[in-house]
């Protein structure tokens, strides 16, 4: 069974009071025997050669120790506890720690959750659908060995939420970790956030825009002191999660299906730049702006090897908004994810045109119409043809 320093503490006070008990009555037996061995001797039936005899008494301490009381055996743990006199409110707030301190270690290292996936720009409902039957049926499970242990009234501490709303830290790598680095972790996390925060409302309120190198001098400190409780892989898995520049990546890498390790290499590639920029190359001067260029070609180059050619370009439209919004129209609309970039072709070809057509002085305003009907019918063949029937007739309503 799992180190129980916490639970020690709660019983520490009853372990104490029956060991000076057992003390007391041991020495005052003792104490008796003496003293009727003192009046035997004083009688004169009493031969010479016993009076000569000494009687040593030794009084030996029992004590208890945690291992003679614990068990993995639930059943025999609470007997223990029992035959050394705790009270029954303190066995059930030592049982229901154990069985809370079990369950949240299942939850964080037997569920897949969405914060797991960090190479994902979405998370997948079907893990996040799995994850929340897998989370009530461990629910279930630990209230019925509650009651089992202790009976349906048990009325014990309710179980802590600090995993499931604060910081996620499951998974088999940061899963892994004891509770007191969990809370580290949360802990430097909740005053990263908070220092980011008083940095911005201060500039704020100063009337001046956020320092890069400031907010990048806060996120290092954060950093190395995370590397003090982290080891680098757990590092990295942390940052993999919740870091700016995870966020910024996968946000960038929409529509794209990327392998852990895939985005794990961008990550990589990125990270470093980021930091080198933030940290010694954010300054207007034209050294760090060529700086900058350099780093930022690294980044690309690393892009376009992960990718292949054909992600590449398709990563370059999804910087474009208009890009975007054919991803969400799309979507919207039931289209297959290989429709997004006929679909933004159409529409920016149609743009161009439009244009070109409102520009052209030499035209009527009769020619003028005509063209733009023309155009019209042209692109609604073009949409009809790539969508189908079904999804075209949604996107027209949609638009």
């Amino acid at each position: 069974m799992r180190s129980r320093a916490g639970v020690v503490l709660l019983v520490s006070s009853g372990l104490n009071i029956a060991l000076a008990l057992a003390l007391f009555l041991t020495y005052r037996s003792q104490q008796e025997k003496p003293l009727g061995l003192a009046l035997v001797s004083k009688s004169p039936e009493t031969p010479a050669a016993a009076r000569s005899i000494k009687t040593n008494v030794v009084v030996r301490r029992q004590y208890f120790t945690w291992q003679e009381i614990e068990s993995e055996d639930y059943p025999v743990y609470i007997a223990n506890l029992r035959r050394i006199g705790c009270p029954e409110s303190t066995i059930r707030d030592i049982i229901v720690a154990e069985v809370n301190t079990l369950f949240a270690r299942k939850r964080a290292t037997e569920i897949i959750t969405p914060e797991q996936q960090w190479w994902r720009s979405e998370p997948d409902v079907d893990v996040s659908h799995a994850a929340a039957a897998q989370l009530q049926a461990l629910e279930l499970e630990r209230q019925a060995l509650l009651v089992q242990l202790l009976g349906p009234n048990w009325e014990g501490a309710t179980e802590s939420q600090v995993d499931r709303w604060n910081l996620p830290l499951d998974g088999p790598v940061l899963g892994a970790l004891s509770a007191d680095s969990k809370q580290a972790v949360r802990n430097l996390h909740s005053r990263s956030v908070s220092r980011l925060q008083e940095h911005l409302a201060a500039r704020q309120q100063a009337g001046q825009a956020p320092d890069p190198s400031e907010a990048a001098r806060l996120r290092q400190e954060t950093r190395e002191a995370l590397a003090r409780v982290l080891t680098p892989a757990q590092m990295e898995e942390y940052l993999l999660r919740y870091s700016q520049t995870a966020q910024s990546l996968r946000a960038e890498l929409q529509a794209l299906e990327l392998t852990p390790d895939e985005f794990r290499s961008l990550f990589r590639a990125r990270d470093a730049a980021a930091q080198q920029i933030q940290l010694h190359h954010s300054g207007s001067d034209v050294a760090s702006a060529k700086r900058r260029e350099g780093l930022e070609g690294q980044q690309e180059a690393v892009l376009k090897q992960v990718l292949g050619s054909e992600r590449f370009e398709l990563y370059k439209f999804n910087q474009d908004p208009a890009f975007r919004q054919a991803q969400a129209s799309a979507q919207k609309i039931g289209a297959p994810a290989e429709a997004v970039l006929p679909l933004y072709q159409i529409n920016q070809a149609i743009a161009l045109e439009r244009e070109r057509i409102r520009a052209d002085a030499s035209l009527t305003l009769e020619q003028r119409a005509a063209a733009l009907a023309k155009m019209l019918a042209q692109q609604q063949d073009s949409l009809r043809k790539v969508l189908g029937r079904d999804a075209y007739d949604r996107y027209i309503k949609q638009q």
